[in-house]
């Protein structure tokens, strides 16, 4: 997308509640010509980003369910142009550059009267901001800012005025769980994304019997092998005939057996089920999993980049073998078990197996595409565009198709 002959960025950064569920994500944009991930500078473009995010983006399309933080400076908190938000979705994020002056806390109070929610990013408590704590509903904490004493003391001086506090860059399992501990209610980064220490961890027996399943499938079983499979558990013949059922709706001959719905089905769409119903199976479905989520996200835009760069594959159709590499790419963090372990298990193709544990081969490049995407590394996304051929705008559509697609898995897994 462009404005003003830029194109746009569009990141995403998940902000999870204590129950490790997705609440929200801070929306950031970045035109392309800015070779930095400075998400914070919004200077010369504050209606530049709302008019994006309204004409080109689409809130509700970018969001699903979820809420959307938005940093804001001064110039975009007094604008009427932030009043053409959807109240109800977007959370106001106050810039640590706005001070509580009269007429900013006016315009705080006029917006929290429209509906919105609102935030102060990046604070570090100082008595000139209590007025800003007495209307704001979310504190943003930069943990990395401060020291474990100075946490501590921000913590217990905002704790008990009924404000919910964010811990922001929390990277790694063990700062969540520091975080949790001193009684953060929201977190801030990819730290659910990242593997712990690597010791297998004790699959439920759903999830077993799905990488048992998806082990058939990868090496093309008989299907009276993978119907025996489905049958062995109660659970998945109900999901699958839950599944087809509202793929071939308004068909008109019933489903009769578990080999009939595996047929109708088919094998790439039984794959891709199981793919994901393993994500969904360590929480029981519940909405806002940040894996599946996130899975579910890079195996969509791997799979739409493969289809409209089938010149790197020789032409080839590589879109489902996309897919599985993006959503298989977080199962060692999900099994806590070592990536090549799982490439055995499941009999993958060497080209797969490339891509999974050395980011090798254009699938590779692909996968490691969305996840610089993803941690917002605009200068390596450009550079790995620039190896495609591939324009900007190509990678902007496909995210937001592939996004649009994983908000409404709803009712498939």
């Amino acid at each position: 997308m462009n404005d003003a002959g830029k194109d746009v960025f569009l990141g995403r950064q998940p902000i999870l509640n204590r129950r490790r569920n997705i609440v929200g994500y801070e929306l950031l944009f970045r035109a392309t010509d800015t070779h930095y991930a400075d998400v914070k500078n919004f200077s010369n473009a504050d209606l530049f980003v709302v008019s994006h995010m309204l004409s080109n983006f689409g809130i509700r399309e970018v969001l699903g369910r979820h809420l959307g933080f938005v940093n804001v400076t001064e110039r975009l908190l007094m604008s009427d142009s932030l009043e053409l938000l959807p109240a109800g979705k977007i959370v106001v994020e106050i810039l640590e550059t706005v001070k509580p002056s009269e007429s900013s806390l006016r315009r705080c109070r006029e917006l929290k009267d429209l509906g919105f929610t609102l935030a102060l990013d990046d604070n570090l408590y100082h008595p000139d901001y209590e007025p800003f704590y007495d209307i704001v509903d979310i504190v943003k904490i930069d943990i990395l800012q401060l020291s474990p004493e100075r946490l501590t003391d921000t913590i217990t001086r905002l704790g008990n005025r009924g404000l919910k506090l964010l811990a922001e860059k929390v990277e790694t399992v063990q700062q969540y769980r520091h975080c949790l501990e001193l009684g953060f209610d929201l977190f801030q980064g990819y730290y659910f994304a990242r593997p712990a220490v690597l010791n297998r961890k004790k699959v439920d027996a759903s999830g077993l019997a799905l990488l048992r399943l998806l082990g058939l499938v990868c090496r093309d079983a008989e299907i009276s092998e993978i119907e025996e499979a489905v049958k062995q558990n109660p659970n998945l013949s109900y999901n699958l005939l839950r599944l087809v059922n509202s793929v071939v709706i308004g068909m008109k001959e019933r489903i009769r057996t578990l080999r009939h719905a595996l047929t109708v089905l088919g094998m790439s769409q039984l794959k891709r089920w199981i793919q994901l119903a393993l994500f969904a199976s360590d929480k029981q479905g519940e909405a806002g999993n940040p894996l599946l989520e996130t899975a579910a996200t890079r195996g969509r835009l791997m799979e739409l980049l493969a289809l409209r760069l089938r010149q790197r594959f020789q032409d080839r159709d590589c879109s489902d073998t996309a897919f599985m590499t993006g959503v298989l790419s977080l199962v060692d963090v999900l099994l806590e078990t070592p990536m090549e372990e799982i490439a055995d298990q499941l009999n993958l193709s060497e080209e797969v197996r490339l891509a999974l544990l050395r980011r090798e081969g254009p699938l590779g490049c692909l996968l490691l595409l969305v996840e610089k995407l993803e941690t917002l590394d605009f200068g390596a996304v450009k550079m790995i565009l620039a190896g495609f051929k591939c324009e900007m705008g190509l990678l902007l559509e496909a995210q937001l198709e592939a996004i649009a697609w994983t908000n409404g898995l709803d009712d498939l897994v």
